[in-house]
């Protein structure tokens, strides 16, 4: 089977090297250059959890764990570091996750807020905690190369700074349009990330795209004071009788040789990706520095460095995850989808096979 993969982000570069791996003959385009900052992949590090109030996610994101040791095994990388994650926040957000974890036997502790901080004297709580041994952090960057030189070891053709222009029928197959020339394959998949609506010709294959949001997102690297270390976390807040209103309340992590990583969904930041220039607004920083003197003791505030993020929001945060023709639409985004990295190239892989992949919500609009 001759595949074409858009992007080189977690689904693309995931996607490269399963297809590669399963003998396919695989050329990825890829917009900007090698390991790029302009998209939603890259970095030091991003949490881990299998903590979901959806349970699907924590399904796929238990069912990803022996595939990054997989992964691991196969680059000679260390991916994923299991330090332990923990919620905590809104009593509904705490009793969907405590579900979750039953449903599917995974081990927890839930503790008072008291408790919590006793263990962890840098952070602060306000509810009770939940602890989960499962969760930790993922190493962002170094995935992301890891997937594509396997990809290239496999036979993989990749293209940088070659972005893919146009889609267009080819017989029962589909025909890319770059800036270079054109490429045709039988099945393409589509990882392009907040770029997916720039593409064109999605009519000719009868698709309609569902509603993208696209905002520039400012997590901040805060330096740890001496003796204090912190899980990984997820703050959730609904966004009601809060100084904040959140999406998903904020989250962070320990991310080594940078400091806490703090990301506070506290800005409407909608971007034009043509006119981006990575600069991280004053108003970011002082957000984040704000809620970290709150939640935070454990950190320094004085100082600390910011990066541009993008996130590519579907209206209920779910993944587009489905097949049409020879069109396949990746986007596990909505700023929660690098943890599921290895299990989403066996999904595309599998869909641009001819199989499915059984959740019914992750699809095109009908």
């Amino acid at each position: 089977m001759r595949a074409i993969v858009i992007g080189t982000g977690a689904a693309g570069a995931s996607a490269t090297a399963e297809l590669a791996r399963r003998g396919h003959h695989v050329t990825t385009l890829e917009r900007f250059g090698r390991g790029h900052v302009m998209g939603s992949s890259h970095g030091a590090t991003r949490v881990f959890r299998v903590s979901y109030r959806k349970r699907p996610y924590t399904e796929w994101a238990g069912a990803a764990i022996p595939l990054w040791r997989q992964l691991e095994e196969r680059s000679g990388e260390l991916l994923l570091e299991q330090t332990g994650q923990i919620d905590h926040g809104v009593d509904e957000a705490l009793a969907e996750i405590t579900a979750n974890y039953e449903a599917g036997g995974w081990s927890y502790e839930r503790m008072s807020a008291g408790a919590a901080m006793d263990r962890w004297p840098g952070m602060r709580f306000e509810t009770d905690v939940l602890c989960s041994p499962d969760g930790g952090r993922v190493f962002a960057d170094r995935t992301i190369e890891a997937l594509l030189r396997l990809a290239e070891a496999d036979g993989a053709d990749l293209h940088f700074d070659e972005p893919a222009l146009a889609i267009a029928r080819d017989g029962s197959g589909v025909v890319v349009a770059t800036n270079r020339g054109d490429y045709a394959a039988d099945v393409v998949v589509v990882a392009a990330g907040s770029w997916v609506t720039e593409l064109q010709g999605w009519a000719d294959f009868g698709i309609t795209l569902p509603a993208f949001s696209v905002t520039e997102q400012f997590p901040v690297h805060f330096p740890i004071r001496d003796g204090f270390t912190f899980p990984s976390w997820i703050n959730h807040d609904d966004g009601e009788a809060s100084d904040y209103h959140f999406h998903y309340g904020a989250y962070g992590l320990e991310s080594p040789g940078e400091g806490l990583k703090v990301g506070v969904d506290a800005l409407e930041n909608f971007v034009d990706l043509n006119t981006r220039t990575l600069e991280v607004p004053a108003e970011a920083m002082g957000i984040a520095a704000e809620y970290a003197d709150r939640w935070l003791p454990g950190v320094d505030t004085t100082t600390g460095s910011a990066v541009s993020c993008l996130f590519t929001m579907t209206e209920d945060s779910d993944f587009v995850l489905d097949r049409s023709g020879p069109i396949i639409v990746a986007s596990p985004c909505s700023g929660h989808g690098f943890k599921f990295t290895p299990i989403l190239g066996r999904i595309l892989a599998n869909l641009a096979e001819g199989h499915d992949h059984g959740v019914d919500q992750w699809r095109l609009p009908a």
